[in-house]
């Protein structure tokens, strides 16, 4: 029979904020700041609030208009190229201490760790082996962590959400019987993972509120609901995860997409988003030809601005969240700011099979264009826009027929793979089309950031 596991969830406690506080030689703990891009406007939302911060009673993912007056902090601006640094350094310490096999870094800020066999190699406890190596981390880099300690990936998971924020130590420690006393009457349900607010209102219809009421319904009634779904809530209810780092590490996916999304800076009109779109579809083709895919399935989402004939008014000042929760539909506060739910904001698009496998830029964007003019209202503004490919393959599998110009195709990679070595050499924007000059284009600013952040 195979011994129980140990499972150890770390998180960098309020990470960026945390790099922020550490590169200015001050105290993560007890540091006033946040990290906010202030030339969007106060109503840009704060990436990360120091510990203090939230002592005071500012919640993370706040907009900057959200901070009570009074409150005197320093805001920082974000350098996503750094926190990168920063959470590759923090790896390079887990690796001295365990293998890559056994860890499963879940974001820039939080990973898995499975301690089963270390525990025994440094002859330590749960707990001990964890505070090991926060302390290393907090040693090496100045930032602290909090850590959640479980038999699998949800109990630990659970343990870091829930229990570690009500920890003296910031090390919460979770096992089938203190799950079940602790967390199956915790509320709000929306604290637990993977369970949103979608979930949590359709779990109201049956006046169940907490894990343990879902323990109590009747299966019949989940799947009838959610489906396949119901099994990873009747699991998670019970405590149950049996999936493992390994079976993550080993994990290979049927099928592959590539997504590429954008924020626009204000209310953009048909013909501009229409521009960006054409900004998009071109980096996202270099990258189908930097690693030699193709595509046959395309997808597009643009949602509107709020308000009507004067979204682009609107949205400039804030839109609806300026004029208050009573405009802004249903909000919900899952403890890390307030955001609105339930389909809010109208949007255009949709999904399709082309008829080719195809990396070709002059294709794709003549597919994405017809679905974009088909799709969106041409009268209302915009303020987002993704676009997606699906079912990628190799290359060598593009479809050529009786009627496929070999040469005009040839042509056309070859013409994109000098783009790529040009770009490679001198930076993203050393070449660039004429349409990016244009007064909205976004392309030139999007290749200096990263993360959606200027770096």
């Amino acid at each position: 029979m195979e011994r129980e596991r140990t499972y150890v969830c770390i998180d960098l406690k309020s990470f960026y904020a945390s790099v922020e506080c550490v590169r200015r030689g001050l105290d993560p703990m007890t540091t006033r700041l946040v990290v906010a891009d202030p030339t969007r406007s106060e109503m840009t939302i704060c990436l990360a609030v120091s510990p203090a911060m939230k002592a005071a009673g500012v919640k993370n993912r706040c907009r900057l208009y959200e901070i009570p007056e009074g409150i005197d902090y320093i805001t920082a601006q974000p350098r996503m190229t750094s926190y990168m640094e920063v959470s590759a350094e923090i790896y390079g310490t887990y690796l001295r201490y365990v293998s890559q096999e056994d860890i499963h870094p879940y974001s820039i800020d939080e990973c898995f760790i499975d301690a089963t066999p270390y525990l025994e190699l440094y002859d330590l406890t749960a707990r001990e082996f964890a505070d090991t190596l926060r302390s290393a981390v907090r040693a090496e880099t100045g930032i602290p962590a909090t850590v959640g300690i479980g038999p699998n990936l949800f109990l630990a998971k659970v343990a870091l959400d829930i229990s570690a924020k009500h920890a003296p130590d910031g090390v919460g420690e979770l096992d089938a019987r203190s799950f079940r006393e602790s967390i199956w009457r915790h509320r709000p349900i929306t604290d637990i993972w993977n369970i949103g607010p979608g979930i949590a209102r359709r779990l109201a219809k049956y006046r169940v509120f907490d894990l343990k009421g879902v323990t109590e319904m009747d299966p019949d009634v989940l799947y009838g609901e959610f489906g396949v779904n119901a099994e990873y809530l009747i699991d998670h209810a019970w405590g149950v995860e049996p999936c493992a780092v390994a079976e993550i590490k080993a994990y290979e996916p049927e099928s592959s997409s590539t997504m590429n999304g954008q924020i626009l800076p204000c209310g953009y009109n048909f013909d501009d988003t229409l521009m960006v779109l054409r900004e998009m579809v071109d980096d996202s083709v270099l990258d189908l030809v930097e690693k030699h895919l193709v595509t046959d399935h395309i997808s597009l989402h643009v949602s509107y601005g709020r308000g009507g004939d004067g979204d682009e008014a609107a949205e400039g000042a804030g839109g609806d969240a300026a004029k208050g929760p009573e405009k802004a539909g249903e909000l919900f506060d899952g403890g890390h700011g307030t955001r609105r739910v339930g389909g809010t904001r109208p949007h255009g698009g949709g999904s399709r099979k082309i008829p080719e496998r195809t990396n070709s830029f002059a294709k794709l964007y003549g597919y994405l264009e017809a679905l974009f003019r088909e799709t969106v209202d041409p009268a209302r503004t915009m303020r987002k826009i993704s676009i997606g490919f699906g079912n990628l393959v190799d290359a060598d599998l593009a479809t050529v027929d009786l009627f496929t110009d070999v040469a005009a195709a040839d042509r056309e990679r070859r013409r994109a793979e000098a783009v790529l070595a040009v770009k490679g050499k001198f930076g993203k924007n050393a070449l660039i089309k004429g349409t990016s000059l244009k007064e909205h284009a976004l392309g030139r600013e999007r290749n200096t950031m990263v993360g959606g952040h200027h770096g």
